[in-house]
């Protein structure tokens, strides 16, 4: 594959509440970029909030209209774009996003994912249920292959936001060889 240019978008992916919001902000203010968070793109086109649009049309549209944004987002340089935690999961988006710059994914555990989002977190696919620990596991088995395509990846549990975008830093702009 070739090497993105050097002002190529950065697409941050991962399992819900991994960070990408909140590390994509920090990355893209380090960088002197532009931020942009895949789910308000769509909130905002669909003039709905994203549980609302799963219960109103579904997961299959929701996910068209994620394809759409991806595709939108991917012309951007310099810009830094947080995706949804499945947005990766559809072939013709990480190819997309691989396509068009850098992808980043930031690992987190089931565990870490469920305290963070805690238990009425506003993802429709982990609200309601019985078990959340177990259903944020199985759902990151299956998500995790998309998320192993990644260029960069990064270890999030235990690891503050500002700690993870240094490692970012370093690893998207090595120093020059000696």
């Amino acid at each position: 594959m070739a090497q993105p240019a050097a002002d190529a978008p950065i697409f941050l992916i991962g399992f819900m509440a991994s960070g990408k919001t909140r590390v994509g902000k920090l990355l893209a203010a380090r960088l002197g970029w532009a931020f942009v968070d895949l789910d308000e793109l769509i909130v905002a086109a669909a003039g709905a909030p994203i549980p609302e649009i799963f219960a109103r049309e579904g997961e299959a549209a929701f996910r068209r209209r994620e394809s759409e944004a991806v595709r939108a987002a991917a012309t951007r340089p310099r810009t830094v774009i947080a995706t949804g935690g499945g947005a990766a999961c559809r072939e013709e988006n990480i190819a997309a996003m691989l396509g068009a710059g850098r992808v980043i994914a930031l690992a987190v555990s089931a565990e870490e994912a469920v305290r963070r989002a805690g238990t009425t977190s506003g993802r429709p696919l982990l609200d309601g249920k019985s078990d959340p620990v177990g259903a944020a596991r199985t759902l990151l088995a299956a998500r995790e292959p998309f998320y192993a395509r990644a260029h960069l990846r990064a270890e999030t549990d235990g690891r503050s936001p500002e700690e993870i975008v240094d490692a970012l830093v370093r690893d998207l702009d090595p120093a020059p060889p000696r």
